[in-house]
């Protein structure tokens, strides 16, 4: 099967299934899944792929066990990402950028995982980037180990089990081996939607919030009277 390369080959799904196998998929779902290097792998993708490709002989580990095997390397990942996160703690967000590290990524982990609390373990698992660094958040603001682990394991179940399950429900469709290329990439963009909702939400923000400080800061705005008219005065 042949599947259409979402960005560079070395990142197509396809691709590293048939070069790594089943080592590499459980790799790079423990990467994404808690390690700062991993935000840019193609988790949901590669998990359908994953699950497709069992369904259709290509990878012959039965489907119990690549399922219980990526849940695990996912509940792992987060862990590790935790117990990071509780070493390293605020240093964090006083990294500078890098290559690899974007601040501005740590910052939108934070406010997600400030606005939904622990729930938000679950359903960072589904947000590309914000899934790698929530684990970390979580370890940085010391949550709860005992409801830390409860949302993980959780977490790791519906995302790892779930989506390669689905690939695999859907391996028996002609319609998805005829139009796989589609296919991945409709997961890819539903997955980026939230990213892309944050962003201009954020945008918005700050817009307003700059606005607010040019009204602040002209006096025009503070009394209600055009400059024209308080130069007049002034003369006066």
């Amino acid at each position: 099967m042949n599947t259409l390369a979402l960005g560079p080959s070395w990142l197509d799904p396809d691709y590293l299934i048939e070069t790594f196998g089943l080592i590499g998929v459980l790799v790079i779902v423990f990467a994404e899944s808690g390690l700062l290097i991993g935000f840019f792998l193609p988790g949901d993708s590669l998990l359908f792929t994953t699950g497709l490709l069992v369904t259709t002989g290509v990878l012959d580990t039965p489907l119990w066990v690549v399922c219980t095997l990526i849940v695990l390397s996912a509940i792992i990942g987060d862990q590790v990402g935790y117990l990071f996160g509780r070493k390293v703690g605020p240093a964090l967000f006083k990294r500078p950028d890098s290559r690899l590290f974007k601040q501005e990524n740590v910052e939108k982990a934070h406010e997600f995982f400030e606005k939904h609390g622990p729930k938000s373990l679950i359903l960072a698992r589904f947000v590309p980037i914000v899934r790698t660094f929530t684990p970390i958040i979580a370890g940085v603001s010391r949550m709860n180990y005992r409801s830390f682990i409860t949302f993980n394991v959780i977490g790791g179940i519906l995302w790892g089990a779930g989506v390669t399950l689905l690939g695999a429900s859907l391996g028996n469709v002609d319609f998805v081996h005829e139009h796989i290329e589609a296919i991945l990439i409709l997961i890819v963009l539903i997955s980026v939607v939230p990213i892309v909702i944050e962003y201009l939400r954020a945008r918005s923000q700050s817009k307003q919030s700059k606005q607010s400080k040019q009204g602040k800061q002209d006096p025009a705005v503070e009394d209600g009277t055009p400059p024209a008219q308080r130069g007049r005065h002034a003369k006066r």
